[in-house]
């Protein structure tokens, strides 16, 4: 009786206004911060106790050749190994022609090359590893390996975009919230009301929940760049979209992009069904704003360890929202599927439901 009547107290009489309903303390526990931080704390102690990492080759599998062996260990030393495809990224590399001293094949951006051969140098003071590339039959040479991995990147689409959005997300950022606040003054000078994630949101629980979801990604990036750069590293050479048979870590990275991408169609969805095609373009502006600044904030925060917090405290504003949300709404219109805080005539249609 006692949960019963301090459940009523805190949630206004939840249970007279839904007599049909029985009376859980699942709404309690949803509301108690110990719950959500129990609730927050648990996801990062998985990941902080699952494999962050790609699993060691087996090389003392019966029947495996020497070349695969050595393949296959390169592979898990470097990221990369034998035959891996590269697109050159500077405007010139030189390759050199050893043993041959000052003599050099020359590069152009947007030449492709294939990893033919490695070699150590122990005196070399630069890079001890060196790495023989092919153009064709007649252009072949070696580089320093820490030469290739910053003039070359691996010619698969995922790899190229993952570097094109790490060396240019700067720059798009400063270009889209210029134009966010540029047309956010137009419109104040013109005095016409503005929609605005969570502030003066539309009526869907989506555009907060894609934030959250960027935030998290964004925190999930930065973790793997902080505490497993090399499963990065790996991934970047060796990408997929699918979030299964990789590392935890990025098994739930991956799945939050799928998420996001869900997100997003479900935000569409809801947004040009609520407002005028010119306000719904302004408002995926002001999205897009919000979801860049979510990125960088995050990004930020997690590199100096107070993003998880911050993580935290995001999670518990959407949850809040969602159950204020889920709470305003009972019903739903048979005819146009619109809000309704009762049964009788919709405001939306004006059809009648019973």
């Amino acid at each position: 009786m006692r949960n019963e009547e301090h459940i009523n107290k805190v949630y206004g009489g939840a249970s007279q206004r839904h007599p049909d309903r029985p009376v859980h303390g699942c709404a309690f526990l949803l509301h108690s911060p110990l719950f959500l931080l129990h609730l927050l704390c648990w996801p990062f102690l998985i990941l902080s106790l699952a494999a962050c990492h790609y699993p060691r080759p087996d090389l003392d599998r019966e029947g495996m050749s020497p070349r695969t062996r050595d393949s296959l260990a390169c592979l898990y030393e470097r990221h990369y190994t034998w035959n891996t495809n590269l697109e050159v990224l500077a405007d010139s590399v030189p390759l050199e022609l050893l043993p041959i001293k000052n003599t050099y094949h020359t590069l152009r951006r947007g030449d492709r090359v294939v990893v033919a051969e490695f070699a150590v140098h122990p005196k070399d003071t630069v890079d001890t590893v060196w790495v023989k590339l092919a153009h064709t039959q007649e252009v072949q040479g070696w580089v320093r390996e820490c030469d290739l991995k910053r003039d070359f990147v691996p010619t698969d689409s995922i790899s190229q975009f993952i570097h094109l959005f790490s060396d240019t997300h700067a720059s798009y950022f400063v270009a889209v919230f210029a134009l966010f606040v540029a047309v956010w003054l137009l419109r104040a000078f013109r005095r016409k009301q503005l929609k605005l994630v969570y502030f003066n949101d539309i009526d869907s629980i989506y555009p907060l929940l894609l934030c959250l979801l960027m935030a998290f990604s964004a925190t999930v990036y930065e973790t793997m760049q902080v505490f497993a750069a090399d499963t990065w590293e790996h991934y970047y050479y060796n990408p997929t979209l699918s979030p299964f048979r990789v590392p935890f870590i990025l098994s739930v990275f991956l799945t939050a992009i799928w998420l996001f991408i869900i997100v997003l169609l479900a935000v569409l969805d809801d947004l040009f069904r609520q407002l005028t095609p010119a306000a719904a373009c302004f408002y995926l502006l002001g999205l897009a704003s919000s979801c860049i600044f979510c990125y960088f904030f995050f990004i930020l925060t997690t590199h100096i360890y107070v993003g998880y917090l911050f993580l935290a405290v995001f999670v518990w504003i959407f949850l809040r929202r969602l159950r204020l949300s889920l709470r305003a709404s009972r019903y739903r219109c048979g005819r146009c599927g619109g809000k309704l805080m009762h049964k009788g005539v919709c405001p939306h249609c004006g059809a009648v439901n019973e």
